[in-house]
C-alpha cells in the first residue's frame, strides 16, 4: 500500500480527533484534560468549519463561518453524517493563546496565529533581538504542535481502549442533541 492509499484509507482518525475534540470542548465550557500536561487546558472552536460527505462525484463539502453562526449549521451537518474536515481552533496555556486552523485529512496547520510575547517590539533591526524574536516564535510553534500532538495521542489512547464505546455513546448523544 503507497503512501497515498494510507492517508486516504485512514483520514477517518483525523476526522474522528476533530470531532471528538470539539465535543471535549463543549463538555465543560472548554476545559480539555491533557495527560501529558497534567492539567487542562482552554479549548475552543471558532467560528469557522468545513464538513464533509460522501466520496467521488457524491462528495460534499459545507462550510461554516461567520460571527453569527455559532456553529449551529455545523452542528446539524453533524447530524446528517456529515464529518468535520478542517476547524479553527483556539487554545490558551499559562495565558498565552494560539489560534490556527487544523486539516484533519494530513494534520496540516494553517493560519497559524501566536501569543504575544514581550521579545521586544518588533521594530528594532539589532541582530540579537531578531533572533531573539524568532526564536521565541519557533518555540511558541512547536508548542502548539506538541499540544495538538498530545491531544492526539489522549484521543488515540482512548479510541484504542476499553472506555471508547461509552465515551463513543456520548459524543453521539451530543451530535443528536445538537
Amino acid at each position: 500500500m503507497d503512501l497515498v492509499d494510507l492517508i486516504e484509507e485512514k483520514h477517518f482518525l483525523g476526522q474522528e480527533f476533530l470531532l471528538w475534540l470539539w465535543y471535549k470542548s463543549e463538555e465543560r465550557g472548554g476545559a480539555v484534560m491533557v495527560p501529558e500536561l497534567g492539567r487542562e487546558i482552554l479549548v475552543v472552536f471558532e467560528k469557522h468549519m468545513l464538513l464533509e460527505y460522501g466520496e467521488g462525484e457524491a462528495h460534499e463539502k459545507l462550510v461554516c463561518r461567520g460571527l453569527m453562526t455559532e456553529l449551529k449549521e455545523a452542528r446539524a451537518g453533524l447530524a446528517l453524517g456529515k464529518k468535520p474536515e478542517q476547524a479553527r481552533i483556539r487554545f490558551e496555556i499559562d495565558n498565552h493563546e494560539w489560534s490556527l486552523t487544523l486539516k484533519a485529512r494530513l494534520f496540516e496547520f494553517q493560519n497559524v496565529r501566536l501569543p504575544k510575547t514581550e521579545t521586544g517590539s518588533g521594530e528594532s533591526d539589532d541582530p540579537m533581538e531578531v533572533e531573539g524574536r524568532l526564536l521565541d516564535q519557533i518555540g511558541l510553534y512547536e508548542t502548539a504542535q506538541r499540544t495538538i500532538d498530545q491531544l492526539f495521542r489522549a484521543f488515540l489512547e482512548l479510541r484504542c481502549g476499553e472506555q471508547w464505546p461509552e465515551e463513543l455513546e456520548r459524543v453521539q448523544a451530543w451530535v443528536r442533541k445538537g
